[in-house]
């Protein structure tokens, strides 16, 4: 791949990332083979079919380093004349063209691995998926060739976000994928929104068709894309038709939490050199020369040293963000301080309008309490009245009784008796108007609740008079027996018992006349107690009102709080970053320290082969169908399950795989030197 690793000034100008290898570090074949022959004498001891298979190997890699070496000559790494601008132009064509060669060639290797890789595994990919990401990266690489350069007021702008952002308005059903990658507030950059993008386009199983409406529109990628770019010629054809295959993939990608704005698309060549070595029957675990692992150490010293411009770069973040964080802590102080200022405050009149309230509550209670009281009592009187007035009804019944005896007694002495009867109708309307009066007094009685205690004893008057009355017509009825005799006795006594009645009804009248005063002022007492209830209803309804005032006051605060607590889930959030960013770069150093050591380690490992081995290295137990074999990815060499169930994280596999005991012990003891 040296080809696609080195690129010409004019790609550099362009802003692609490709990266450009020195002269210096290119080996000569010569070298190459002197370096074979000094150790030869070394790895005597390997068997032949090895020692064949390495220089085929160190073979292939002089002539990919001279075709490397014809085209930095051919593009002006070597020193070479340039005749004129035609020249020039001819030599970029063909630089342009052997770019997007090699970038259609990785292309279809990276979508050949993530296919295979996807259907070994039959189930749903991830984002944490090796082949995926690699495809990911080499097709950012793919839309990245050709970009122009937009100039704006902060700079250069260069982003493969702006063509896909097409897509929506050519095809109307690419607008939830934007709407979708607009409302994810970590993205900020526009290559973590193209990132985004093509991670919802691959889970629709549209990226293939949403590519080629771009392609079909070439008139409108000609605003992004220089006339010589992959997009514009035939091989994004030959990748849009590439990219069909993919639909048999299911991908579940969680964009949530992954930090899209800074990851670093450098390609990874490792996956794409096994299935070479799988393809050709090789079962090294590393079969690369020394100059290939420099190749690596050297790239990997550079993407160290671009984290440690990106650590450079979050460290000046950190600081911003400290400071804002010291700015958000004092506003939140000033805020807590104000909201706890508004609190006393509001505790304060809420406390004084609580007293108030009591005491006026408690002015109220007493009033209700009496009035209930004097309810009552009234109750009480006004049943008295009534079995009062029902024994007045008996007393008339019983007196119209006695006046038809009277009728029949005195039958025949009618002349006698019609003076009598005058009398007694005379006392019958008596009767009647006082029962009016009576049922008057019951409906003034049932509005006018106070006046009933002083109706107590002008009723008792009353009744006394009954009384006396009753005894009269008791004394009648005896005087009836011996009318005879007495005729012209009961005339004069009727006749002064007729004055003295009349004088009673005189009395009565003004009796009545001073009950209807009383209960007039009564009435007006009853207005002047409703009035003073509704002042109270009044005040009452204000005091709520002051309450729900209250309850907003302790609304504000809670949002207050709420916003406070966000704000330090914020700052948490920004330190855990900070450390995560830290560990990610010890990591990588460590990594870089790893793949050395095995490198160095790797030199004198082989990779048994399943019939060679009959025997368990360390146990010695033969091999059966219940004791099957398993390959030590650290050594090469064959165990059985009790012998090699451990696993670890060596630096050629991105996750833990089966180690013997051996190499287990002695990897942990080079981490805890490492640690150390």
């Amino acid at each position: 791949m040296a080809d696609g690793e080195s690129c010409s000034p004019a790609g550099a100008e362009r802003g692609e990332d490709f990266e450009i290898i020195d002269k210096s570090l290119i080996p000569n074949p010569a070298e190459l083979r002197n370096e074979g022959r000094e150790k030869a004498a070394e790895e005597a001891r390997w068997s032949a079919p090895i020692f064949s298979l390495a220089k085929k190997a160190s073979e292939n890699l002089a002539l990919s380093y001279g075709h490397a070496l014809k085209s930095a000559a051919l593009v002006g790494f070597m020193s070479k004349p340039v005749g004129s601008d035609s020249t020039a132009r001819t030599t970029a064509r063909c630089h342009a063209m052997e770019e997007r060669a090699n970038l259609m060639n990785m292309m279809k290797l990276s979508i050949k691995t993530l296919i295979q890789s996807a259907l070994s595994l039959g189930r749903t990919l991830d984002s944490d998926f090796p082949p995926l990401q690699q495809f990911f990266v080499v097709l950012e690489h793919c839309l990245k060739h050709g970009l122009k350069v937009k100039k704006t007021f902060i700079g250069q702008n260069k982003s493969f976000f702006g063509p896909l952002e097409i897509v929506e308005k050519l095809c109307p059903e690419a607008s939830d994928i934007a709407t979708s990658v607009k409302n994810l507030p970590e993205l900020k950059t526009a290559v973590g929104r193209g990132r985004a993008w093509l991670y919802l386009a691959l889970m629709q199983k549209k990226l293939a068709d949403y590519l080629k409406v771009l392609l079909d529109n070439k008139h409108l990628l000609s605003e992004f894309y220089e006339p010589d770019a992959l997009m514009m010629e035939e091989e994004g054809a030959v990748i849009v038709g590439l990219l069909v295959g993919l639909n048999v993939i299911d991908a579940n990608l969680c964009l949530k939490g992954e930090d899209l704005d800074s990851q670093v698309g450098v390609i990874d060549f490792s996956l794409y050199l096994k299935e070479t070595q799988d393809s050709d029957g090789k079962h090294f675990p590393c079969s690369c020369t020394v100059a290939d692992l420099q190749n690596k150490i050297d790239c990997l010293e550079k993407t160290n040293s671009k984290l440690q411009e990106e650590l450079a770069a979050a460290t000046d973040r950190i600081g911003s963000l400290q400071e804002e964080q010291q700015q958000l802590k004092q506003q939140n102080e000033l805020i807590r301080e104000r909201s706890e200022k508004s609190v006393e405050v509001t505790k304060e009149d809420t406390k004084v309008e609580l007293d108030t309230y009591k005491q006026s509550r408690q002015g109220l209670d007493e009033m209700y309490s009496d009035v209930w009281k004097q309810l009552k009592e009234e109750k009480k009187i006004r049943l008295e009245l009534e079995k009062e007035l029902e024994l007045q009804i008996g007393m008339k019944t019983e007196m119209e009784i006695a006046m038809k005896l009277l009728e029949k007694d005195t039958h025949e002495k009618q002349d006698t008796l019609v003076a009598l009867r005058q009398q007694l109708d005379e006392v019958k309307a008596i009767n009647l108007q006082m029962f009016h009066k009576s049922q008057n007094a019951e409906c003034s009685l049932q509005q006018k609740t106070e006046a009933i205690s002083s109706f107590e004893g002008k009723t008792n008057e009353m009744m006394s008079a009954m009384k006396q009355m009753e005894e009269r017509l008791q004394q009648a009825e005896k005087a009836r027996q011996a009318a005879e005799e007495r005729c012209n006795k009961m005339k004069q006594e009727l006749a002064g018992r007729l004055d003295t009645c009349r004088q009673q009804m005189s009395q009565l009248d003004s009796k009545c006349s001073t009950l209807e005063k009383e209960l007039k002022s009564e009435k007006e007492q009853r207005q002047t107690l409703q009035k003073e209830l509704h002042q109270e209803k009044d005040t009452t309804t204000l005091l709520k009102t002051e309450l729900q005032q209250m309850e907003g006051l302790k609304k504000e605060l809670r949002k207050l709080q709420d916003e406070k607590q966000q704000l330090e889930k914020v700052c948490e959030e920004q330190e855990q970053a900070l450390q995560e960013m830290g560990l990610h770069l010890s990591q990588s150093k460590l990594k870089m320290e790893d793949i050395k050591e095995v490198n160095k380690a790797l030199k004198g490992h082989t990779w048994l082969k399943d019939d060679e081995a009959t025997h368990c290295k360390q146990c010695e137990k033969e091999f059966c169908l219940s004791r099957r074999k398993h390959h030590c990815r650290n050594c090469g060499d064959i165990f059985c399950n009790t012998c090699s169930s451990n696993e670890l994280a060596l630096p050629s596999y991105p996750k833990p795989v089966r180690v013997c005991d051996t190499c287990h012990t002695l990897l942990l003891q080079r981490c805890s030197s490492n640690s150390s």
